[in-house]
């Protein structure tokens, strides 16, 4: 499979990537900033593509990084701890 091969993504992988790559490019990043980033975060979520022979098949996802960034990002983590 050559590097950058989608194919063991489901729709849904493809689809959160997508939303989270407009919200990088709503921050201001560029688009290929943005994808970059919009996939480590899919990546790491669910430890890869979840179609059989990808290897996040069969793995529980990780929901911590759906936590993290979005328009407060640090502002309200800052209001937490202080």
């Amino acid at each position: 499979m050559p590097v950058g091969d989608k194919s063991k993504y489901t729709d849904k992988q493809k689809r959160q990537a997508e939303h989270i790559e407009e919200g990088y490019e709503e921050r201001g990043l560029s688009e290929e900033e943005a994808e970059r980033r919009a996939w480590a975060t899919v990546n790491k979520i669910h430890g890869g593509g979840e179609k059989p022979g990808g290897s996040g098949h069969g793995r529980e996802e990780n929901h911590e990084p759906m936590k993290r960034g979005g328009k407060l990002g640090g502002k309200a983590r800052g209001k937490k701890d202080g």
